[in-house]
């Protein structure tokens, strides 16, 4: 990774900008320091980064982040004592508010951590992703997201519904992360350049879609076609509603109706991926909503799917609606193609270039 903050940079933005964005519930000035000596002859050099929540310092990426020579400069918000887990984050000066608009919540439940990258005052931080959680604020925070292969990494939940992720400010840095965090970087051979075989679903078949969020993603798509990044097959993909089968999997009780629904979902989905190796939407139906919470939407309906799927997914910036909200392109891979799919996002991200208002 090159030109990123420093550690004294990164905890000097932090000291400065946290009050207004209360994007960490901690800061570890003194023990970041004291790593830095020995992590800046490491691969990583000293790159600072934050970790999601006050547990994130123990996952399996965060250690490997270290052992690559990655400095922790603190925790993330998460949703608060409360606070419904779709909707915010609670960091230790308040309420984790969106950098676009601090009216509007970041998304969650890696809240802060899509706020630290997005404000410039760390350029990774590691995230977890069980509906949504990484794509949705990556999304509404104008930043780049990742949700590895269910079971690519070790995760803690017995659901099997959550993957880690990573937010980061590029597909790039992105790809320097799992060059670090996984065991056998060269498991998987990169699909090849563009134009990329792909297919947009606006909808997925069942999802609501707030029209200048569609309008916004649409406008990218047609500009990847343009500028000769993807080519967009015949047809998209269209799958069953699946968030009564998400639910029932995160409870444990899964009734026959809803497992069928879901093998359902796989076939279709496996039947699609056998031809296209990119599948297009958007990330969220919605925009950033407000504090107040997301009333009846499920900002999640675009999401939740490849969770149950075990798919890699992707938040790219995409551009903005019209009241100044960011809104992120989902780009979704073959099961364990996740480097190829960031491969993919680094094409797709190039040709939208950096996210303007």
């Amino acid at each position: 990774m090159t030109d990123s903050r420093d550690v004294p940079e990164a905890l000097a933005a932090i000291e400065r900008e946290d009050p207004r964005l209360c994007a960490f519930t901690g800061v570890w000035r003194e023990e970041a320091l004291a790593r830095l000596p020995a992590a800046a002859r490491l691969p990583l050099r000293g790159l600072p980064f934050a970790v999601k929540g006050p547990a994130g310092i123990r996952s399996y990426a965060a250690r490997r982040l270290i052992a690559a020579g990655g400095v922790p400069v603190g925790s993330t918000s998460v949703p608060g004592p409360g606070t419904h887990w779709q909707t915010w984050g609670l960091g230790t000066h308040g309420r984790t508010v969106n950098p676009w608009r601090a009216d509007r919540t970041p998304g969650g439940s890696s809240a802060g951590s899509a706020v630290a990258v997005a404000a410039d005052l760390v350029d990774l931080a590691t995230g977890s992703d069980g509906a949504g959680s990484v794509r949705i604020p990556a999304a509404w925070c104008g930043v780049f997201g990742l949700k590895t292969t269910n079971g690519l990494l070790p995760s803690p939940d017995r659901s099997g519904l959550a993957s880690a992720g990573v937010l980061t400010r590029t597909a790039a840095q992105a790809r320097a992360y799992l060059a670090h965090v996984l065991d056998d970087p060269a498991h998987e051979p990169v699909a090849g350049g563009p134009p990329l075989p792909a297919a947009y679903s606006p909808d997925l078949g069942f999802a609501d879609v707030d029209p200048e969020v569609a309008a916004a993603v649409r406008a990218a798509v047609r500009r990847l076609t343009g500028a000769g990044v993807v080519r967009l097959a015949d047809g998209g993909c269209a799958l069953l509603d699946p968030g009564a089968a998400w639910q029932a999997v995160r409870k444990g009780e899964v009734p026959q109706h809803l497992g069928e629904l879901r093998r359902e979902n796989d076939r279709r989905l496996d039947a699609f991926f056998e031809g296209t190796p990119l599948l297009l939407t958007p990330v969220t139906p919605n925009r950033p909503h407000g504090h107040d919470g997301p009333g009846t939407l499920f900002s999640t309906s675009l999401t939740w799917a490849f969770n149950l799927s075990g798919h890699p997914a992707a938040s790219v910036p995409a551009g903005f609606t019209p009241d100044g909200c960011p809104v992120g392109l989902q780009l979704v891979g073959r099961r364990g193609a996740d480097a190829s799919l960031l491969a993919m996002a680094c094409a797709v991200e190039k040709a939208l270039g950096p996210l303007r208002p």
